[in-house]
């Protein structure tokens, strides 16, 4: 992580009841594509790293016998485990509160550990190094990220989300500079997983960009959603004032679209395959 932040448990907290709604989805094909590249077959587990709600667990689950997943946010847990009901996999799930600095925590051995968004969050080398130790030969590691700057063009049924004014806004509310946790990131959070990922003894990357959903359509409430779900502006950043900034943040929305809805073209996924030795 970046040297002049430190992690705290507050990072996350309050977001997971947003998550759901207000995260753009991964591409829709992006398990099948993972099944055929690393030849999966309802066999083997899992180990999903910072899993926060589940999102990635949740999609791959049917592809093990067992998927776990690891997150050190209380709510993030819960979340999961709700979702999991729901979905009907919570006999093939495990969720377990733990910094990935934790691991490994009695958990066993692993076919393919998974990173969804999540590691430029962790100490890197230590957690790359501690995630090879805990994969089988020959396992994977698979590294799942948005592609920026994608997304389709042309004419769109609504109006796109005024992205650049709700950044605005946040910086009205909690100062220019990003917030995370109890601290701040003036730099941003790090790059550069493919060099630590070598350094762990790793081999590749295969890469596999996985086309997104398209045009989608999105109201208010999911906009309001995902601004929530973001660490840079979770809801006990605002304190007593959060009330405000959400009505000043509908009254935005509002002013680019009076009806409340929203076109969102889904990213693609870029997924990362590192093969164990």
């Amino acid at each position: 992580m970046a040297d002049d932040w430190t992690w705290d448990e507050t990072l996350f907290e309050g977001t997971a009841a947003h998550y759901k709604r207000g995260r753009l989805p991964y591409a829709p094909d992006l398990a099948p594509v993972l099944a055929r590249a690393l030849r999966l077959d309802g066999t083997g587990r899992l180990l999903d790293v910072g899993c926060g709600p589940g999102t990635l667990t949740l999609r791959f689950a049917h592809l093990f016998a067992e998927a776990v997943g690891v997150d050190p946010d209380p709510w993030m847990i819960a979340e999961a485990r709700r979702l999991s009901l729901a979905a009907g996999t919570a006999d093939r799930t495990v969720w377990v509160r733990a910094r990935a600095e934790e691991l490994p925590g009695g958990l066993g051995a692993f076919d393919v550990a998974a990173f969804g968004q999540s590691f430029h969050w962790m100490d890197r080398p230590r957690v790359a190094a501690t995630v090879r130790d805990l994969l089988r030969a020959g396992g994977a590691l698979v590294h799942v990220a948005e592609v920026k700057g994608g997304g389709g063009g042309g004419e769109t049924g609504w109006p796109r989300v005024p992205y650049e004014g709700i950044a605005r806004l946040v910086k009205e509310y909690l100062g220019p500079v990003r917030r995370a946790g109890c601290g701040v990131l003036p730099r941003g959070t790090p790059g550069g997983e493919s060099a630590v990922f070598r350094w762990a003894g790793f081999q590749g990357p295969e890469r596999y960009v996985v086309q997104g959903a398209g045009e989608l359509t999105r109201g208010e409430d999911d906009v309001v959603a995902w601004v929530f779900s973001l660490s840079s502006s979770a809801p006990r950043l605002f304190g007593r004032r959060v009330a405000a900034f959400e009505a000043e943040l509908r009254g935005v929305l509002r002013g680019r679209s009076p009806q409340g809805w929203f076109s969102e073209w889904g990213p693609d996924t870029d997924v990362m395959v590192w093969r164990a030795p």
